[in-house]
């Protein structure tokens, strides 16, 4: 799976990148839909293909929390709104280390497509904190991703990836607040779901800090065909504990 978010996972030696990008983890790199039937890719900037994302209770539904540092919610990204934005933050060094995906706007164009015109098993999400948009999100079935091959998955499990884009919003102690804040909504509107999945790269100290101060527990070290990743795991039975 891609690197996720510049809050959690952007380096083992800067705490400060810690908060930029939270490694979007083991995903194989998904079939291009548009591809497949021979679509022109350089159509999709104008296009918002539908994306069913009944397999996650409609993300872009869950609504607003109040957090901390503002007000906040996930909204579905639309390739003709985002993009350029998404791509922005893609190509930040600190980002493109751990997502790979750093270059010209249809690398992001590719990547988010594959899941927008998917089967809903990942939901690409902007976040939004007081009517900024300054996140990344992917949220997606973990017991239906590759890396379900590499823990003992458990039926409804859901996995979470972010990059905090902006650099404003970095160094602040935003990582475990919106990683917290995101998990919890995952429980909440997810009653089926049990457990919220990470697999941060276990040398990103400064990532792995951060999910333990969003309440998730470290579970085990995981071989991942790119890194060796620290499964962290946040049970809904200990939600109000930690």
């Amino acid at each position: 799976m891609p690197p996720a978010d510049p809050i959690a996972e952007a380096g083992i030696a800067a705490p400060v990148m810690a908060e930029v990008a939270c490694d979007a983890g083991y995903r194989s790199k998904s079939p291009d839909p548009g591809r497949a039937f021979g679509e022109d890719p350089a159509s999709r900037s104008s296009s918002v293909p539908c994306c069913h994302d009944d397999l996650l209770d409609r993300v872009a539904e869950w609504g607003a929390v109040d957090t901390p540092a503002g007000g906040f919610h996930l909204t579905s990204v639309r390739l003709d709104r985002d993009l350029p934005l998404i791509t922005r933050w893609m190509n930040d060094p600190a980002a493109a280390a751990f997502w790979e995906l750093a270059g010209p706007q249809e690398v992001t164009q590719d990547h988010l497509w594959a899941q927008l015109a998917g089967d809903g098993r990942s939901v690409p999400c902007i976040g939004v904190l007081d009517g900024a948009p300054m996140s990344y999100w992917e949220i997606y079935r973990a017991d239906l991703d590759p890396l379900a091959r590499h823990y003992p998955a458990r039926p409804q499990d859901t996995g979470i990836h972010l990059l905090v884009g902006a650099a404003t919003h970095r160094g602040r102690g935003l990582g475990g607040l919106l990683l917290r804040a995101v998990a919890d909504l995952v429980l909440a509107e997810r009653p089926s779901c049990t457990r919220v999945i990470a697999e941060p790269d276990i040398r990103n100290t400064p990532s792995v800090a951060a999910f333990l101060t969003a309440g998730f527990r470290f579970s085990a070290e995981v071989d991942l065909p790119a890194k060796r990743a620290a499964l962290m795991v946040r049970d809904r039975s200990l939600r109000h504990l930690l």
